[in-house]
């Protein structure tokens, strides 16, 4: 599935000008202007908003990530998608850690529930709030950052140092009401009742659960440590490295802390409602890109393909993702099993991997009739 690496530390500011300086030259048989470079607020919210579906249903409001092997394919991420494209994504913040990797000049996520897009607003504005990796913490579960951490601290020590602290109603009171006046007032985005009252809902499930907030199978997804089984905790998550013992993690160093609150601050993360297998987003996304001369360097699909074909709308998806401008480097990020077929090297306990599929030969595989099962999804991932 991968070839690890050795670690190579380069300085913030080499990595901050490669996501900068990156330029992708407007193709004029494909489109006119090339990827922003920033987006202004009223082009953020107008471009999630057109390009978003209705609301959505999936069997759970999952909050945090699942899959305890997602950094293992980093490395082979970091060393064969080419920089400079476009990623897309679905659900929570694992995508951050993947978007660091492949160094896209914007990101799309996209995903069927509603409450997703909401979350990485709640994101968006804590990571924008925060001057540091100890700060987005301290904001994110609500605890009082404690003295002894700085920009040198590491990830374990960040989290050692939480764990002692005890949460608190008022500075709760007091960073909802920050984020939602940094989403409606500094930005200026246009939030429902409903969305607002939904922010809320996920913001409390971090303050409630703190760092051992959990996957959940409970629909509204607040069902933390009582519905979440064997799945990691979001401090688990932010713990977990490569094969090698690397962690690439958004908070495993405060240089790919900046690099994502860069993207940030330039909305160059866009959140959008959508079902993979629908008439409009992903094909609506792929439009935008393409226009731009750019295309897909990554997309992270997570486990989505199993339900579609439990749905039997798997071929609505791949017809979507033909519709994709693709180049040879772009790549699937799949969360499989060896129970339907998975036979690389990388499995958790229960058989689950985090793997990689080129798009272009799915996409010729699909047409020729060559994927027909979920095990046909998972016997190519590697």
């Amino acid at each position: 599935m991968t070839v690890l690496t050795r670690r190579v530390i380069v300085p913030v500011l080499v990595l901050a000008a490669s996501f900068a300086g990156l330029s992708v030259a407007p193709d004029p048989q494909r489109g006119t202007a090339p990827l922003p470079a920033r987006l202004t607020d009223q082009e953020f919210w107008r471009l999630s908003s057109e390009l978003s579906e209705p609301n959505g249903f999936f069997r759970s409001e999952n909050l945090v990530s699942n899959e305890h092997t997602f950094q293992y394919v980093v490395p082979s991420l970091k060393r064969s998608v080419r920089p400079g494209g476009v990623y897309l994504g679905v659900a929570p913040d694992q995508n951050f850690t993947y978007i660091l990797a492949v160094r896209p000049r914007m990101a799309f996520i996209v995903d069927i529930r509603r409450g997703n897009l909401l979350e990485h607003l709640m994101y968006k504005a804590l990571i924008e709030l925060s001057a540091d990796r100890a700060e987005f913490l301290s904001r994110l579960f609500s605890k009082p950052r404690p003295a002894s951490l700085s920009a040198r601290s590491t990830v374990t020590e960040l989290f050692s140092a939480y764990d002692r602290v005890e949460t608190s109603k008022e500075y709760y009171a007091e960073n909802l009401n920050a984020v939602e006046h940094h989403l409606m007032k500094r930005h200026g985005f246009t939030m429902s009742t409903g969305d607002i009252e939904q922010l809320e809902n996920i913001y409390w499930a971090f303050f409630w659960e703190g760092p051992g907030l959990r996957y959940s199978t409970s629909p509204n997804g607040l069902g933390g440590r009582g519905y979440g089984g064997n799945f990691p905790t979001y401090e688990e998550l932010m713990l977990q490295t490569d094969w090698d013992g690397e962690n690439h993690g958004y908070l495993a160093s405060e240089d790919n802390f900046r690099l994502l609150k860069s993207l940030q601050e330039r909305n160059l993360i866009v959140p959008i409602v959508g079902n993979f297998a629908g008439p409009k987003a992903l094909r609506a996304v792929g439009r935008y890109i393409r226009e731009r001369g750019a295309t897909v360097a990554a997309f992270y699909v997570s486990n989505v393909e199993q339900y579609l074909f439990q749905d039997n709308l798997f071929d609505h998806f791949a017809r979507n993702v033909a519709t994709l401008p693709l180049d040879d480097s772009s790549t699937f990020i799949r969360s499989v099993s060896s129970r339907f077929g998975y036979m690389g090297p990388f499995q958790w306990t229960d058989g689950r991997a985090s793997a990689l599929d080129r798009i272009r030969p799915f996409v010729r595989d699909f047409e020729s009739g060559k994927i027909r099962s979920y095990y046909d999804v998972n016997v190519r991932s590697r």
